[in-house]
């Protein structure tokens, strides 16, 4: 095996992560929210289930566009694609935060 392929199994393996986390967010039977900073203070939710639902189709995504992105690893090591990967995670994670802070936090937060 070589590096090309060394280095997408492991960028792959990382994006399967959040797709496993995001089954496990998904299926999780414990009647609390699943969080999403780490080390931060969780918020009350208006509805756990949906959040949780909601948190999950997000990691989702977030893992099956991290996988699409390492693609351009296969071409090798000086190949200018590999800015695709590099730049694109960066705006995907940008994109999670924006949407978790602008969509979903705002719309489970319970209301006082």
């Amino acid at each position: 095996m070589d590096g090309r392929t060394f280095g997408f199994i492991l960028w792959s393996a990382c994006g399967a992560a959040f797709v496993g986390l995001a089954a496990y967010t998904w299926f999780s039977k414990k009647p609390r929210p699943m969080g999403f900073w780490a080390n931060a203070e969780m918020f009350e939710v208006s509805d756990i289930k949906n959040y949780n639902h909601a948190l999950s189709k997000l990691f989702g995504i977030f893992g099956i566009v991290m996988v699409l992105l390492g693609f351009p690893l296969l071409e090798g090591q000086n190949s200018p694609g590999i800015l695709l990967s590099v730049v694109g995670i960066m705006i995907e994670s940008i994109a999670a935060m924006a949407v978790y802070s602008l969509v979903i936090e705002k719309k489970y937060r319970k209301r006082s």
